[in-house]
């Protein structure tokens, strides 16, 4: 798998991210990078548990990062959590269905991520 491939996979914007970056090798890089980042797994953990200003915060960080790298479907799904944990002390209503989301953009991502790193 190529890079553009594992874009079309995990639902970004290959075009726009490697527009920004100027070529494929940064994005090669970071994207590669982001299997290592903690920010699901801290939003996992933090809703689980009820820390609720940790849990924007990883949401908002994993939004972040998403954006950045233009993985467009987790971006619109970590952004909705994002908005919906904003000032929350207690876990909304929605927030169950919005962290199912997410977590099947996530897998789906990680997934064409760790496709593109088996690559020769």
């Amino acid at each position: 798998m190529d890079l553009r491939e594992c874009y079309a996979e995990l639902g970004g914007d290959y075009e726009g991210v490697v527009g920004r970056f100027h070529g494929e090798r940064l994005v090669l890089k970071f994207s590669l990078k982001f299997l290592e980042d903690g920010s699901y797994a801290l939003l996992r953990d933090s809703l689980q548990n009820g820390r609720m200003e940790e849990a924007f915060r990883a949401s908002h960080t994993l939004k972040g990062v998403c954006q950045n790298l233009g993985f467009t479907r987790l971006y619109e799904s970590s952004a909705a959590l994002t908005e919906a944990l904003r000032g929350c002390e207690a876990p909304p209503p929605e927030a169950d269905g919005l962290f199912c989301q997410v977590t099947k953009d996530y897998e789906r991502t990680a997934a064409a991520i760790q496709k593109l790193q088996g690559a020769p």
